[in-house]
């Protein structure tokens, strides 16, 4: 699964949120037509497949959304989620700021010890060096962009799938 954030604007969010309680097909449907007409520079970042290593660094190690402590578990998968086939993840812009405080505090020696640390049959990348790399490097590109997402004071949702 690639993953990517948005920014969203606040009608986008509104959109998005009153689209949760009509149920999923809504929700995809908001997100597909946000995803088609993106055009933001700087407002959306792809993580590829290094999101989930991200998360586990940034959380317990697992894949629980719920799993770690806020802030930093909501970077990835931490948030509403709007959606149960997919990861549809809505952070607040609210949150957005705590994230981005929270990441920036974030050192490439305590990430490599979460990345070592990752215990989990589950986790599919290799967990050497190369994996760490890009694992850091699309680290490094989430905290830029919840930087300027906190700026811009939006909200962000996160999509894998």
């Amino acid at each position: 699964m690639l993953g990517v954030h948005f920014a969203i604007t606040a009608d986008q969010e509104r959109l998005l949120l009153s689209a949760d309680d009509r149920g999923e097909a809504e929700v995809g449907e908001i997100l597909e037509d946000i995803e088609e007409t993106w055009n933001e520079d700087g407002l959306s970042v792809s993580s590829d497949k290094a999101w989930d290593a991200i998360h586990r660094c940034l959380g317990d190690g697992s894949l629980d959304p719920d799993g770690g402590e806020y802030p930093l578990s909501h970077a990835v998968l931490g948030g509403r989620h709007l959606h149960d086939q997919y990861y549809v993840v809505h952070v607040t812009a609210a949150e957005v700021r705590d994230v981005a405080e929270a990441l920036h505090l974030v050192e490439k020696t305590w990430l490599r010890h979460r990345f070592d640390d990752i215990d989990d049959a589950d986790y599919r990348g290799s967990q050497d060096d190369r994996d760490f790399e890009y694992t850091w490097e699309n680290f490094l590109d989430i905290r830029k962009f919840y930087e300027r997402a906190a700026k811009a004071g939006r909200a962000v949702i996160f999509t894998a799938t």
